[in-house]
């Protein structure tokens, strides 16, 4: 059994935990997982691993951008791990995004079909292309317009790298960034990127036993 230290100095909250895999809330601005230099080491799976002392190595079934907020599921072990990684391979995870997009998106719901692939000459950013991308399917839900900004609920059917962020940004998609994108769109000092994973649905990766989470975003 994994023993839980005090590590609320961490600043990151355990959703759930038990022997086999671990959900966290992964506040905007901290890694999913290390980066290269001592500068970057700090991120979820190194916070894991302090606080669950036993954890295996690479404990990360999926990962949020830097920017992104939101719930995480790791497994804390190689049969947890191996499931975990299965499931969202296999698309079999219920996964819902919230966001604030800069301008104006018309209509009340939709689907986004856009296929995206790397720009090879700008890392990271990904380029829509219709021939050589990968296809990315987005369903989108308007909640609410003030200000000239719109709130929007994401179920993700794909989960490509930058897709609600293209999907957001691109004409072919909503034509309006989301609120704080230095890559698609614009941020302004001391600004946040503007995106939440909020829900997950997924089965317990030793049980089988369907979990759902729910965390509302802080914007």
């Amino acid at each position: 059994m994994f023993d839980k230290y005090d590590a609320s100095h961490l600043t990151m909250d355990v959703l759930y935990a038990d022997d086999h895999c671990v959900v966290v809330y992964k506040p905007s601005g901290l890694l999913s997982v290390p980066g290269k230099g001592p500068e970057k080491a700090d991120c979820v799976v190194s916070r894991v691993r302090e606080m669950f002392p036993g954890c295996i190595e690479h404990p990360e079934a999926h990962r949020l951008d830097m920017s992104t907020s939101g719930i995480l599921i790791l497994g804390l072990t190689m049969e947890a791990k191996r499931n975990l990684s299965t499931e969202f391979r296999e698309r079999r995870v219920g996964k819902k995004y919230e966001a604030i997009l800069d301008g104006e998106v018309r209509g009340e719901s939709g689907t986004i079909d856009l296929p995206l692939r790397l720009d090879w000459f700008n890392s990271p950013i990904r380029i829509y292309d219709p021939l050589q991308g990968k296809r990315c399917i987005t369903l989108w839900q308007k909640l609410d317009h003030t200000d000239g900004k719109t709130r929007i609920a994401f179920d993700l059917i794909t989960g490509r790298t930058h897709q609600l962020r293209v999907h957001s940004s691109h004409k072919f998609g909503l034509g309006c960034p989301i609120v704080g994108d230095n890559l698609y769109g614009t941020r302004h000092p001391g600004e946040r990127l503007m995106l939440h994973s909020r829900y997950l649905k997924i089965a317990h990766p030793v049980s089988g036993e369907m979990m759902e989470f729910d965390r509302a975003p802080d914007f």
